[in-house]
């Protein structure tokens, strides 16, 4: 890549974030890690970045547990509480609202008494369970690879604690 176009998508970027260099800095974003431009703006770790925050919503536990449980069916909100293991309720109630407005669950409020509301995946939330269901299927297959690398690391972070007591 010749060093006119670097500094060009550079700032295209810059604009396109709103950032803003100042005085004396240089433009340059630092080290290109082989991605292609397209996948630069799918990788910003700036906090106010809305892929981070919609990646920070919908990949959190209760988020996950949520629209697995609702892939099946419509539940109402009870019965979502009582298969969800240690969620309080105030946390559900945080997380539904969260997938609501970001239009991947949908609820609907019976008129009845007691008040009954329920709760189902909407299309765009169906479609983001493909997607969970294939992190799941992976966890699920490296399970084992994982809890031996955890133990390895363990194994050697208490001998490293031994040894690093010891010289003292």
């Amino acid at each position: 890549m010749k060093l006119d176009q670097l500094f060009l998508d550079t700032d295209h970027i810059m604009r396109h974030h709103g950032w803003m260099a100042e005085d004396g800095t240089s433009k340059s974003l630092g080290h290109h890690r082989g991605t292609d431009r397209g996948d630069a703006f799918q990788w910003d770790i700036r906090e106010d970045c809305e892929v981070r925050q919609i990646l920070d919503r919908i990949a959190d536990k209760w988020s996950l547990l949520v629209i697995a449980l609702l892939d099946d069916r419509t539940m109402r909100f009870t019965e979502l509480k009582r298969m969800i293991d240690g969620v309080s309720q105030r946390m559900l109630t945080v997380t539904l609202r969260q997938l609501e407005r970001d239009g991947m669950v949908h609820r609907t409020v019976h008129p009845v008494v007691p008040p009954r509301v329920d709760y189902a995946l909407t299309d765009l939330g169906r479609s983001l369970h493909t997607t969970v269901q294939s992190l799941v299927v992976w966890t699920e297959r490296h399970q084992d690879d994982i809890a031996e690398a955890r133990s390895r690391y363990d194994l050697n972070a208490q001998a490293t604690a031994v040894t690093t007591s010891t010289a003292l």
